[in-house]
Parts: structure tokens; C-alpha cells; sequence
């Protein structure tokens, strides 16, 4: 194993950046970054039918968003490039004819209806499918007469028969699988492309990776690759296998699961901190030393260790990450929280794209006064739904504020008061609201209840002079005369 600390993540280009993958991202970086190691991004594009155009690039995209940086990769090089696997298959060549030549590996000429036929018998007598070994001993006119066919051999990986395969994992200990379990696996494909699981050993090997740290479902593939590294005589690297990540009902988490949003370029279209999501996500599955769970990229991994990886599953909470969000939003420079929340008011039509200086600060004012409440920058559509309704349907509650008896003189001042305003500001709104309670004698829940109601339909809200400040004279004085 290499003295340095090295460390990747290896995604395939099949579509988004999931949660998930973003998890095993941020747990290798912030290891690498504790231990002054490196962190290598690799892409393991092997899988040629479910490579989505474009993936990559998106995929690379929204690890830069959440502040995951590399030392290696496709787009800066390395001492190992290249870091792209069908830009490896001379490389991967030359191990597969090692293991053909060593009898470690052999042809397989079985079609896919003769394996699933295999499959089936064997799960009717009640046994687990796994590959029978029918072709490990084919001699050269067998193997003629199925070429004569046209039948095109994948390559197996011969697993050695009644052994225990030890997998060293710092999360789980020593995990220990039987070989009989596992088959002989194919190591290439028909087309004389390489599996995931034979590239992937190659490049950790050759890329001294020093840990592999990943998700709990990669944990079934680790005793092919342990058997892989042995056949070469290589020292495996040491695994984590954090845990899983469940939803709120305490059920896998599918990528078909609507009740959770998954991808982390759509909570970035959804207008929130990529500060947030990174904080969030290193708590699924691991804790920090302390009680503080606010913590920033730096100081996640200036703690992060692998004895803090949890075995047991982790729960996404939704709730939780609003919360946390909200945390980071409240922190925000007013220029950066208008910059999530505007697109989604131009989006839902309340506001023009294109808008007048006026526009500008009057949009920028509205959002700024929401900035406490807001979760995520499109919740800033239904946060300010009443500065953009022509008329107040008052609920019953509201509608019990209304009928108490202080009400019509209450308004009435009110009325007057910000009638007579030459600059319709929140400082001078909030005088008028004083002149009335002076007037008047109604203070306290008497005065800004029916006050706010009148104005905004709502019995609680953002802080109420700049609310009426930013509906307008005419705005309010029209409703407040409807009332009357």
C-alpha cells in the first residue's frame, strides 16, 4: 500500500451527481485534506450502454459547486493519466492476458439464454444463481467449433474454490465472504471492453490508491476486487464502506424515491448553499467530536476520521436539511440570497426579467426581508405570495381579528395617516403605525393585529412597516377602504 494517502472517486457517467455519490465524494475529500493526501477523481466509463452525453461534464460541474476540488483528474492531469477508462484499455489489455496466461482467467462462450437457464434451474432447486463453471476447461476445438458458431467469449476470472475472502474494512472491521458464494465473474465483456470491477483494481493499483472509501451497496463488490489484487500479487487497498442511506419511512433510498429530492444539481436549481448541502450530507453517516453541526468544508476536515464512519444506516431527514439551509441563509450577504431566490420570482412571472433600477431595489428589498424565513431560495415564490395578490381573501381566523370592536377606528386613522405619507419608507410607515396608537390609545395586539391582517391577509409575517412599505400606498390604501 502506498505511504501516501490517496484517495478517489471513481463515478460513472450515467447521469446526475446523486446524494449518495456526492457523500462518497466529500467523504474521500475531506480524508484526503486531513491526512494531506491526495484526492483523485476518476471516471469509470467502461459501461459504454449507460454513458449519458454530457454526464461527466454535469457530474464534475456539481462537485466544483460544493467546493469538492481535486489534485488529479480528467481536466488538470496527474502522474497517472489517463484518468478515463476506455483511454486505458491498452493498459487493462496486457493484466487480462497475464491472468489468461497464468490459468487465472479464461474464455466463457455461454450465451445470455444459456445463462439465464443455468440461473433458473438453480433457483429451482432452491440454490443462489452464480456462474457454474461450464467453460473453465474447454480445449481448443470447443472453443473452434463455438467461434464457428459466431459466438463472440466474454473472460472470466477463475475464483479459487472453498476459500474465505477477507475484506479489511475500517468501518466494519474484518468482513469475511465465502469464494463458493461468488462465481467465476466476467472480467471482460463480449465486446473486449473490461467490467468496472477488473478496471477498477487495475487503476487503484497503478494509481497507488491507498483507501477506498464508498457506499455500503459497493461492499458486495469488494471480494471480486480483493481477489483480483491477490491474483496479481497486490496488496489491496484498505476499505470504508459507509453506510446506507435510508429515506424518512426507514427504506433504501431509490433513485425512483419522489418523496426526497436526490440530485445535488437540483437542490442547486433549487436556490440552495452548497455550504449547506456539504454540512448536511457529512453528517449522513458520520458525526463529528462535538455537539456543533454547523460546520464549514474547512472545518469538517480538519476533524473527519474514519473511526467516526457509523455502521449503522443513515436517514435523510428533509426537515433537517431545511434547518440547516435556513442556518447558512440567514448568514448569506444580501447580494448572494437575491441572486437564488430572484430566477424563481422572474420564473414564476411575478416579476420581469427584464426590470427597471426602481424593479431592482424593490425586488432585492422583498427578498431581503424574507432572507430569516427562507429554507431555499425558491420557497421565495410562496413566501411572498401576498405582495403580488390582487385581492386579500381573509381566512376566519382573520376574519375574527377584523370584527373586534377597536377595528374600524383602528383603520380609519391608519388610513388617514399613511394617506397624508409623502415618502411611503418603512421608518415612516412605522411612525404612522406610533401616531396611530397615540391617536387611538389601541396598542399591542389590539393595534398590530388588526393592522397587520388588514394589510396583508396574514396573522404573522415579516416585519410589518417595510411588508406595508413594500405593498405600496396605492396597494394598501385600496384595501384598507375596501375593509372600511
Amino acid at each position: 500500500m502506498s505511504q501516501e494517502i490517496r484517495v478517489r472517486f471513481a463515478p460513472s457517467p450515467t447521469g446526475h451527481l446523486h446524494i449518495g455519490g456526492a457523500r462518497s465524494a466529500l467523504f474521500n475529500y475531506l480524508f484526503a485534506r486531513n491526512q494531506n493526501g491526495k484526492f483523485i477523481v476518476r471516471i469509470e466509463d467502461t459501461d459504454q450502454a449507460r454513458n449519458v452525453d454530457t454526464a461527466m461534464e454535469k457530474l464534475m460541474e456539481s462537485m466544483k459547486w460544493l467546493g469538492i476540488n481535486w489534485d488529479e483528474s480528467i481536466d488538470i492531469g496527474g502522474p497517472h493519466s489517463p484518468y478515463r477508462s476506455m483511454e486505458r484499455l491498452d493498459i487493462y489489455k496486457k493484466f487480462v492476458d497475464q491472468l489468461l496466461e497464468e490459468g487465472k482467467a479464461y474464455h466463457c462462450y455461454m450465451t445470455t439464454e444459456e445463462l439465464e437457464a443455468e440461473r433458473e434451474d438453480q433457483r429451482s432447486r432452491g440454490e443462489t444463481p452464480k456462474y457454474s463453471g461450464r467453460d473453465r476447461n474447454l480445449t481448443a476445438e470447443q472453443k473452434q467449433a463455438y467461434e464457428a458458431e459466431g459466438r463472440k467469449p466474454v473472460v472470466r476470472f477463475l475464483v479459487p474454490e472453498k476459500e474465505e475472502i477477507h475484506v479489511n474494512d475500517a468501518v466494519r472491521g474484518d468482513v469475511t465472504f465465502e469464494s463458493d458464494g461468488v462465481g467465476d465473474f466476467v472480467i471482460v465483456r463480449q465486446d473486449g471492453i473490461p467490467t468496472y470491477n477488473f478496471a477498477v483494481v487495475i487503476d487503484d493499483h497503478l494509481m497507488e490508491i491507498s483507501h477506498v472509501i464508498r457506499g455500503e451497496e459497493h461492499l458486495s463488490n469488494a471480494p471480486r476486487q480483493v481477489l483480483l489484487f491477490q491474483a496479481f500479487g497486490w496488496t489491496p487497498p484498505e476499505f470504508a464502506h459507509a453506510s446506507l442511506i435510508l429515506n424518512e419511512d426507514k427504506q433504501k433510498m431509490s433513485k425512483r424515491d419522489e418523496s426526497i429530492i436526490q440530485f445535488v444539481e437540483q437542490y442547486r436549481d433549487l436556490g440552495y448553499l452548497p455550504e449547506a448541502i456539504v454540512n448536511f450530507i457529512a453528517l449522513l453517516g458520520w458525526s463529528p467530536g462535538g455537539e456543533e453541526e454547523i460546520l464549514s468544508i474547512d472545518e469538517l476536515a480538519e476533524q473527519f476520521s474514519l473511526d467516526r464512519v457509523i455502521k449503522a444506516p443513515a436517514v435523510f431527514d428533509t426537515q433537517k436539511l431545511a434547518w440547516m439551509n435556513n442556518q447558512y441563509m440567514k448568514e448569506a450577504a444580501e447580494d448572494r440570497v437575491v441572486a437564488l431566490a430572484l430566477p424563481h420570482l422572474i420564473q414564476a412571472g411575478r416579476l420581469p426579467k427584464d426590470m427597471s433600477e426602481a424593479q431592482t431595489q424593490w425586488a432585492h428589498d422583498l427578498i431581503i426581508l424574507h432572507q430569516e424565513k427562507m429554507s431555499y431560495g425558491a420557497e421565495i415564490v410562496e413566501l411572498t405570495e401576498l405582495f403580488f395578490r390582487a385581492e386579500i381573501d381573509y381566512n376566519e381566523e382573520a376574519k375574527e381579528i377584523l370584527a373586534e370592536e377597536q377595528v374600524p377606528e383602528v383603520i380609519a386613522a391608519l388610513k388617514t395617516k399613511l394617506n397624508d405619507l409623502e415618502e411611503f419608507t418603512a421608518e415612516h410607515v412605522k411612525k404612522a403605525i406610533k401616531a396611530v396608537q397615540k391617536e387611538t390609545g389601541h396598542k399591542g395586539k389590539k393595534l398590530f393585529m388588526p393592522v397587520r391582517v388588514a394589510a396583508t391577509g396574514q396573522m404573522h409575517g415579516p416585519d410589518l412597516p417595510q411588508a406595508i412599505a413594500l405593498l405600496g400606498k396605492a396597494v394598501v390604501n385600496q384595501r384598507l377602504a375596501k375593509l372600511l
